[in-house]
């Protein structure tokens, strides 16, 4: 599925000033999160440009353009801008050529200015559009974020999804999403979630009904988006299921192809899941640190070689 994020946005956000566009900015759709400075394209190499990346000029590209005479100057302009790429950014306030915009008008490529440095705009548009365009799913849960790590509960519904999420906000934690979680992948590491917006802050209690957690607990109780470090599946206690003591076994749960640590705590009267998920990330983030403590318990244990069976 191809995803696709309108040019007002990237305008909006790294407040770009329009120079021409031929269409109003929200219906010009982004649909490539790769960004090109075309200086291979200038001097006359064709080969591989992509024209629905988003063109960027900066002072390298425009110093080149004026030492050529005059017709040749219009000619390579005419040549890049033929391509119809999905828009032209100048940089650092620098003047658009009469031709240039004489040749966007006559083939419809919005032409914007930016202030800020060439690498700083093209590191910001990047990673605006690498969360925009990101491969997406969701997934029926809560996110949370516990001391700086962000935690993906999953569970079939009523198991306690949402009042344990209440709690670990009422200990001093954020919530990212409730019931709906979107998930992004942004990089080939990193999965990020959100909440839908029509439903951002709002969370659902069997028996009170929907509240605003924005309002009732303050803007300091939520957040828009958080990175998933660990997923924990909460399921009714089984007798009969053996479940995991010790934490020396590392599982995961692949979300749109990259593995996430993943955990199953069992659910029943008397356990006090906020302060479990609460352990379960300081335990999560020591681990990223390089420590493992069922490791050292058994290396004090005389018992070194039972961890790598």
């Amino acid at each position: 599925m191809e995803y696709h994020v309108g040019l007002d946005k990237l305008v909006k956000e790294l407040k770009m000033e329009v120079i021409y566009t031929p269409a109003p900015l929200e219906t010009i759709m982004v649909t490539n999160a790769d960004v090109n400075r075309p200086g291979l394209m200038l001097v006359g190499f064709y080969e591989y440009f992509d024209p629905s990346r988003i063109q960027v000029l900066g002072k390298v590209e425009m110093s080149f353009l004026d030492g050529l005479e005059v017709e040749d100057r219009k000619q390579r302009l005419r040549t890049l801008i033929a391509t119809k790429p999905t828009a032209i950014v100048l940089t650092r306030d620098l003047e658009a050529y009469p031709e240039m915009l004489e040749y966007v008008k006559e083939f419809g490529v919005p032409l914007l200015e930016s202030s800020e440095n060439t690498s700083a705009l093209m590191s910001a548009i990047i990673s605006i559009l690498g969360v925009e365009l990101a491969p997406r799913i969701t997934r029926h849960g809560v996110l949370v974020e516990v001391y700086g790590e962000g935690i993906l509960i999953l569970g079939e519904s009523g198991v306690g999804k949402s009042e344990t999420a209440v709690e670990l906000v009422k200990r001093g934690h954020r919530l990212i999403a409730d019931d709906a979680v979107e998930l992004r992948r942004v990089s080939n590491r990193t999965i990020v979630g959100s909440a839908p917006e029509n439903i951002r802050h709002f969370i659902e209690l069997r028996g009170v009904g929907i509240i605003n957690v924005a309002r009732v607990f303050g803007v300091g109780a939520v957040k828009p988006s958080e990175r998933v470090d660990m997923i924990v599946e909460l399921e009714p206690w089984d007798k009969a299921k053996i479940y995991s003591r010790t934490g020396l076994e590392s599982d995961n749960m692949e979300l749109l192809g990259i593995p996430i640590p993943y955990s199953v705590i069992p659910v029943r009267p008397g356990r006090n899941l906020a302060i479990i998920l609460e352990t379960a990330a300081i335990n999560n983030r020591q681990k990223k640190m390089g420590y493992n403590a069922a490791e050292e318990l058994l290396s004090r244990l005389g018992l070194e070689n039972d961890i790598t069976k």
